[in-house]
């Protein structure tokens, strides 16, 4: 299985996930991207997140269902987690299969940041 590249930075008490290149949500690594994001929730207790989801090209329905998990996990410690940089397409997946009322959607970092009220200079 390959190694998802997911670069994890933190800025203040705000967690962002860049999920990395196009092809890190293909089958062969959802089960690593899920285990990363959830000892995110799980061992470290970060209750704000970001998934930058700017360089994903394509999502897979394995996905989606990490991603409802971590919402779960965070929602239980009264976290949040937020998505940003989704393409119109991948966006569009999101509303079709009604999942776009559970996450809050950004155009880009900066603007979720901002939802956690962390400025960028």
């Amino acid at each position: 299985m390959a190694e998802p590249q997911l670069v994890v930075q933190t800025l203040g008490d705000v967690v962002v996930v860049d999920l990395g290149s196009s092809t890190v949500l293909d089958a062969s690594t959802i089960d690593a991207v899920g285990r990363k994001l959830y000892e995110l929730v799980e061992k470290q207790a970060h209750r704000k997140i970001i998934l930058d989801f700017s360089q994903v090209r394509f999502l897979s329905s394995m996905i989606l269902g990490v991603l409802i998990r971590l919402r779960k996990r965070s929602a239980a410690i009264n976290g949040r987690v937020v998505l940003c940089g989704l393409r119109p397409e991948l966006h569009k997946v999101f509303k079709i299969s009604k999942l776009d009322s559970l996450f809050e959607f950004y155009p880009n970092e900066e603007e979720a940041l901002k939802s956690f009220d962390v400025y960028m200079r």
